[in-house]
């Protein structure tokens, strides 16, 4: 799959840089507690790939990508810290709402230490670091057309470490500490070894929950249809060629606080990454594609960079990615964030708050479909191809607009195309 190992290898490029940003003991695993007590994160999330105009008859992609075949599929991972002594035989678990459909509770169990022996991994070092070489070309906005001052050129090889990843910070939210393996601290989780789920399409938050435990007070909450799954990211229409400008559309998402949206290709030719994002200000946008807490989503709304909630269209520049094999855009919609404490806090900051614990459930919908007809050339590639095959007119047999005026299954051809990005 060479598209997805590519975006792997960028984003891991990007994380190497950017860790030269960080001050020296910089820690983002977890946050110093002046009195504490047990916290208990439910990260909710939806995701969808699809192809506007995709036949019905068409295999489903959700298997493609680790997920359950059928559609959307949607994620849940319940993460549990307690700063009580660990007993000689932990137990918690989560009972859920009937309408959650994935039986009465879910357990909450302690993952191995880390560092333990893995089967069919290497006992080998890391082995000898080199500088990544990358060199990106970063477009931002909706419209037909490129704004004056771009693109952003961005080469490690003409750039110090600290410049490129100085370059790439782009506007980061604020850090987020959800619970993990932390030294004097139980850390519990599901799914897990013992006990894995798949959440049915019906399934749904609303109602009661209750976690408990031998390590912690009861926790008992409720959850509204405002913080439920998201609806699935559908995209209604895709249309133009990568020399022309693109536009995309989308259905809006009834409990979504904000979009964005970036796009990635490879020209092979040149050597180079090209990035757009839907921000109005420059913007790499890999320090978007997560969850927001929902202040950072008003700001950034505020600050152009995301898009509120009424959008539903946006227009990618024209040729930017004309050259390259074929983007592939990546979306997200953001969800309203709740936070319930008990006691709650008090309006007053004067008065003490001493919190028996608290809960964190953050929501997000993401999404993902091919742009511009990816696996099949350009209008300039397709003419040197076309120079290079002396007696074949754009017509012959055997070309994509033949397979296409016959009804075939061309090239350009939706299931193709997939077929064409990821290597099947």
């Amino acid at each position: 799959m060479k598209v997805m190992k590519f975006w792997s290898a960028v984003r891991i490029i990007c994380a190497v840089l950017l860790a030269a940003l960080l001050p020296a003991g910089a820690v983002w695993s977890g946050e110093k507690d002046k009195e504490p007590y047990p916290k208990y994160w439910m990260s909710v999330s939806t995701k969808n790939f699809s192809i506007p105009g995709m036949p019905a008859d068409m295999p489903s992609l959700g298997g493609m990508f680790g997920g359950r075949m059928g559609g959307p599929n949607r994620g849940l991972l319940l993460q549990l810290n307690s700063p009580r002594p660990l007993p000689a035989e932990p137990s918690a678990t989560h009972d859920i709402p009937p309408g959650q459909s994935m039986g009465g509770t879910l357990p909450l169990i302690i993952p191995p230490k880390p560092g333990a022996e893995r089967s069919g991994e290497s006992a080998e070092g890391p082995g000898q670091f080199e500088k990544p070489k990358a060199r990106m070309l970063i477009y931002w906005g909706c419209g037909e057309k490129v704004k004056p001052g771009q693109p952003r050129v961005l080469d490690t090889e003409k750039m110090s470490p600290e410049e490129f990843g100085k370059a790439m910070s782009g506007h980061f939210s604020s850090a987020q500490y959800p619970p993990a393996p932390r030294t004097g601290w139980i850390y519990s989780e599901w799914p897990n070894e013992k006990n894995r789920v798949n959440i049915p399409g019906n399934s749904s938050l609303e109602g009661e929950h209750v976690v408990h435990g031998n390590y912690i007070p009861d926790i008992r909450f409720s959850i509204d249809k405002k913080h439920d799954f998201m609806a699935p990211v559908e995209f209604t229409s895709v249309t133009g060629e990568r020399t022309e400008s693109m536009k995309v559309r989308w259905r809006a998402i009834p409990t979504a606080t904000g979009y964005f949206a970036m796009a990635m290709a490879r020209n092979e030719k040149n050597g180079e990454t090209i990035i757009w994002t839907t921000s109005g200000v420059p913007e790499p946008g890999y320090g978007l594609m997560n969850y927001l807490p929902g202040a950072d989503v008003r700001r950034l709304i505020r600050e152009k960079v995301i898009m509120p909630p009424d959008v539903t269209s946006c227009s990618v520049p024209k040729g930017i990615f004309s050259g390259s094999e074929g983007a592939m855009l990546q979306f997200i919609a953001y969800g309203d964030d709740l936070q319930i404490a008990y006691p709650p806090k008090p309006k007053d900051p004067r008065k003490p708050w001493n919190p028996l614990w608290a809960v964190k459930v953050r929501l997000k919908s993401t999404g993902m479909t091919p742009l511009g007809n990816p696996g099949q050339p350009d209008e300039q590639q397709a003419r040197e191809q076309g120079s290079k095959s002396p007696g074949k007119s754009p017509g012959a047999e055997g070309s994509p607009s033949e397979g296409r005026a016959k009804g075939k299954e061309g090239s350009g051809s939706p299931l193709n195309v997939i077929k064409g990005l990821f290597g099947f």
